[in-house]
């Protein structure tokens, strides 16, 4: 089970930086993304860094203290896989949109579970950061560790989000530019960056 953390938006001792597109002549390191300021430009690494054939399976989010389903998405067996588009970009796989009830905002709570498979290679030290702005400002930032997975395995990642209290304004605000709200997902193991995904949300209103 990962344990999962909220972290302040700026550490004194680590200069904040608006989203690049990639650290120029360097690896990809946690202090980098935990530096940024705004979400990223595009992609800080490339779909072949995956070199351990992490592959996400399902994912569901719900509210942790009503248990209510908020989310569910399940990936079609391979075989079933439609042939992309000619000429969608590579990278339009790697980013989602997602549509919360506004109540969402409220939540103190959430809770999430995915489930993904890895390839031949063991997977040492998996963790996640996952860095949430609205229009450019940081407004969550959660740090999750999975630990060690080994080959060929499928596993189960259950992670609970404490959600920081955001004030009136900027929660009206949010609802009210749906998909202005973003985030970026980075995945490292052993300390380097393999998967990074996209997701922009919405938050509406109930008839």
């Amino acid at each position: 089970t990962p344990v999962g953390t909220t972290r302040a938006a700026s550490s004194p001792n680590r200069r904040p930086q608006p989203g690049l597109a990639m650290p120029p002549e360097r690896p990809v390191t946690v202090d980098h993304v935990l530096s940024l300021t705004a979400p990223t430009d595009g992609y800080l690494c490339p779909l072949s860094a995956n070199t351990y054939d992490i592959a996400f399976r399902s994912f569901t989010v719900r509210d942790y203290d009503t248990g209510t389903r908020l989310f569910q998405v399940t990936a079609p067996a391979a075989e079933d896989l439609p042939q992309p588009p000619e000429g969608m970009p590579e990278d339009a796989a790697r980013s989602i949109d997602y549509r919360f009830p506004a109540a969402f905002l409220a939540m103190r709570r959430i809770g999430t579970t995915l489930e993904f498979s890895v390839g031949r290679r063991e997977v040492p030290e998996f963790r996640m950061i996952e860095r949430h702005y609205f229009r450019d400002r940081l407004i969550r930032s959660y740090d999750f560790t999975f630990g060690f997975c080994i080959p060929n395995s499928t596993n189960t990642w259950e992670a609970v989000y404490e959600l920081p209290a955001l004030d009136g304004g900027l929660q009206e605000e949010m609802i009210a530019h749906p998909f202005e709200t973003r985030s970026d997902s980075f995945y490292f193991v052993g300390g380097e960056l393999v998967m990074h995904n996209k997701a922009s949300y919405a938050y509406l209103r109930t008839q």
